[in-house]
């Protein structure tokens, strides 16, 4: 089953990075996708504690192991056949363009999908897309209050052929150093006004 995932994982990355430059130029000339922000807007109650395990080390971390710097997070999974493996591309993208101002955030991205992305499933994932990608991931427990406290959407979706998928947030939340929301990206927006955004934050923390 993992050399079917990884032969599937890695078909679908070169997919991606093969459209994603197609893509990436046609969203700079249309301009800045619907931003999300608004639907966060003064709401400070985003964010709060958590404990995941880590999918490089598999340590079991809390908020705070994250509180030197500010945190780009993203809430997917694994099996996510298009939203995540193109924000994922589109970060680690982000990230080389940013040089060493990528080492000044953290960038999380935080399963919603517990059942299947255990640590070393998890890991394989993220680590096909950049070595800066941090996975988080635990018990469904510790999962929904993650999910909770940023107040995301997360939702099981059971397919008639008995399998089942996940409709989630699309949003990456840029938290600052003291867990504050401080914007988003959201899901395909421009690169014109994405990077400035990690830059920012990014600045927050140098």
């Amino acid at each position: 089953m993992m050399r079917a995932f990884r032969f599937v994982l890695w078909g679908l990355v070169g997919l991606v990075v093969l459209g994603m430059g197609a893509f990436l130029t046609l969203t700079y000339l249309r301009g800045q996708a619907p931003d999300q922000a608004a639907l966060f807007e003064g709401v400070d109650s985003v964010g709060g504690p958590f404990t995941l395990v880590r999918s490089d080390t598999g340590a079991t971390v809390t908020e705070a192991d994250f509180a030197d710097k500010p945190k780009a997070i993203f809430f997917g999974f694994t099996y996510c056949p298009d939203v995540c493996p193109t924000t994922l591309f589109e970060l680690s993208t982000y990230l080389d363009q940013l040089g060493p101002l990528a080492d000044d955030i953290h960038v999380l991205m935080v399963s919603v999908d517990p059942e299947r992305d255990t640590p070393e499933f998890l890991e394989q994932y993220v680590a096909a897309f950049s070595d800066q990608i941090v996975g988080l991931t635990g018990t469904p427990e510790a999962v929904d209050e993650a999910v909770a406290n940023y107040r995301v959407y997360a939702r099981r979706v059971e397919l008639d052929d008995g399998d089942y998928t996940m409709d989630h947030t699309a949003s990456i939340f840029l938290m600052n150093e003291d867990n504050q929301l401080v914007g988003t990206i959201a899901y395909q927006e421009s690169p014109e006004t994405a990077l400035p955004k990690l830059e920012r934050l990014a600045r927050l923390g140098s």
